[in-house]
């Protein structure tokens, strides 16, 4: 604060000038102004595109003249000031107030804050749903609003509830609307769509394929197969070639035996009492294992030489310091961050990278590979690691994959064809949405204290959501502080990535630091989509895929990192 008194005042009091008048020697000057703002902290605060009055009280400013200025440009010439922005950040407002014995000054600041309206999130809402009359649906929105906010269900117009979360019955056929509305002093969101309530007779018929064009070698098995068929009822699954049926079965999946070289058109037919519906699959039967094996020279390196796939799940470090709006962009960061031998997070659930070496990496009966993660005891990210031929000889992973067998597998509680879709959220700096094919639902926690990216979901995935599939592990996990502060991620005993196991790591370090250590895996486990033995002589790729689905509180998901992958032959 600063204040000013009129300059000569006493020095005006102690002469008397031959020419005064009798008024002018009796009327004194007035104790210069004071001014007390109605904030002690001299700082108010405003929503963008509000008003804020500020009202100061004064002493002495009964004759005085107010100025209220920013930056030089007078806002106000009165003893209060209403004031607004439609930009949010910092203001610096100066009030002068001057009278003839003086003036007085105070500088306060104003912080426009952005509007926070509330942001909803509902996974399926888009294309709406499907029910069975009947039946129930669970509808679970992400609302993202850091102020009080209140809800609102409406059922065809009807007002049906106020609490976040609804549960719909389909008791009538036939189609509904349904609306969710949600506001808070800021503003409000609403998202309304169709449910479409069937009966069996009714219901839409649908289906999903993994692939439909495969690369096998000659002797070979594989298992083709349609996924989450939906609607089937009681169907029939007929498998034909030019006509001559292979197989006819109530399940839509059949055993391939590649017997001969070329190239198979497959038809599979779905059919029920209500309709029939058909898929194609090709498949190219290659020259036998070994025909395309590219041996190893004095000039071949251990280390994988290229990233031909990198799509993790959403994640914590999924975006962080890196930029890739194209997988090409995605694989060319996980190529450099490996060849640095820094670490590649594959975010949660079925996250996964798939690299490729200079040669062919020979199956010898024991330890052929090394994968590089992080580790250590009660820290273990468990990634399943599948391996690959080239089988056709054109160099890209696009042939069979084979599962190595770990210590979880065959096992009643690991569970086999898991699939979780993720859903990009609606705003920044939301939760990811998850639903699974086992009717369950979650969220990959936006964890802002610690990673402050926008977007936990890859920014090269242009879909609003994506599915990924692979055998799931039963978490281990747990807070064995009781209150949230101290998680536990107990190691798996062999045959994953990332793992603190007390066999395959083959050290006795405990890996205080969290330092870069190595998994060692034998091609020799390799086994086919039945469990049987692969008997690979050699593999040319590798995958890594996050195994676990689990959420840890503050320290987020359980996330596989990769810092590299080797040809462990080459150290032995």
């Amino acid at each position: 604060m600063k204040r000013y008194l009129a300059q000569g005042l006493t020095a005006l009091a102690m002469v008397v000038f031959a020419g005064c008048s009798e008024t002018d020697r009796e009327t004194p000057l007035p104790a210069p102004p004071v001014i007390t703002l109605d904030s002690p902290t001299s700082i108010y605060t405003v929503k963008s595109g509000r008003e804020i009055e500020i009202c100061p009280t004064y002493e002495n400013a009964g004759e005085a003249t107010f100025a209220w200025r920013l930056d030089n440009e007078l806002l106000g010439n009165g003893p209060t000031l209403t004031f607004s922005s439609e930009q949010s950040g910092r203001y610096y407002i100066t009030l002068t107030v001057t009278n003839r014995g003086g003036r007085d000054e105070e500088e306060l600041r104003i912080d426009v804050l952005d509007l926070t309206p509330p942001t909803i999130s509902l996974p399926g809402a888009d294309k709406g749903f499907t029910v069975l009359l009947g039946s129930e649906l669970a509808l679970n929105p992400e609302v993202a609003s850091t102020l009080e906010t209140s809800f609102r269900w409406t059922l065809d117009g009807r007002k049906v509830s106020d609490e976040k979360d609804y549960l719909f019955a389909a008791t009538e056929a036939g189609d509904h609307t349904l609306r969710f509305e949600t506001s808070n002093e800021d503003g409000e969101d609403a998202v309304e769509f169709t449910i479409r309530v069937r009966t069996p007779e009714e219901s839409d018929f649908s289906w999903s394929f993994e692939q439909t064009s495969c690369n096998v070698a000659v002797g070979r098995v594989i298992r083709l197969r349609a996924l989450e068929v939906e609607n089937a009822f009681n169907a029939t699954y007929t498998w034909s070639i030019d006509g001559e049926v292979l197989q006819e079965s109530m399940t839509p999946e059949y055993a391939y035996t590649a017997r001969a070289e070329g190239t198979y058109t497959l038809r599979l037919e779905m059919k029920n009492q209500y309709l029939t519906a058909s898929q194609l699959f090709t498949v190219t039967v290659c020259p036998p294992e070994g025909t395309y094996y590219r041996p190893r020279t004095g000039g071949s390196q251990a280390a994988c030489n290229r990233v031909y796939e990198f799509l993790p799940a959403p994640g914590q470090f999924v975006n962080e310091h890196y930029s890739a709006t194209t997988m090409q962009e995605a694989c060319a960061h996980a190529e450099e961050a490996l060849a640095q031998k820094a670490y590649v997070s594959l975010g949660g659930f079925g996250g996964y990278l798939v690299v490729g070496f200079d040669h062919s990496i020979d199956n010898d009966g024991d330890y052929n590979i090394a994968i590089t993660g992080n580790a250590f005891d009660g820290s273990s990210e468990p990634g399943i690691v599948w391996v690959m031929q080239d089988e056709n000889g054109d160099g890209l992973p696009n042939d069979t994959w084979y599962e190595l067998r770990g210590s979880e597998y065959g096992k009643e509680e690991t569970l086999r064809d898991y699939a979780v879709t993720y859903y990009r959220p609606e705003a920044p700096k939301m939760n990811v949405s998850w639903t699974d094919n086992r009717g369950a639902s979650g969220t990959i926690e936006y964890l802002g204290t610690f990673h402050q990216q926008d977007y936990y979901y890859p920014a090269w995935v242009e879909a609003g959501s994506y599915t990924l599939r692979g055998p799931c592990l039963q978490s281990r996990s747990y807070d064995q502080s009781g209150n949230g502060t101290y998680w536990v991620n107990p190691a798996f005993e062999w045959g994953y990535a990332d793992n603190f196991s007390p066999v395959d790591r083959l050290s006795d370090s405990d890996n205080y630091n969290a330092a870069a250590s190595d998994n060692h895996f034998k091609i020799a486990n390799a086994v086919t989509f039945d469990g049987k033995n692969a008997d690979l002589k050699y593999i040319d790729f590798v995958k890594i895929q996050v195994a676990v689905n689990q959420q840890c509180g503050w320290i987020g998901e359980v996330s596989t990192e990769v810092f590299g992958v080797k040809d462990f032959n080459m150290s032995k």
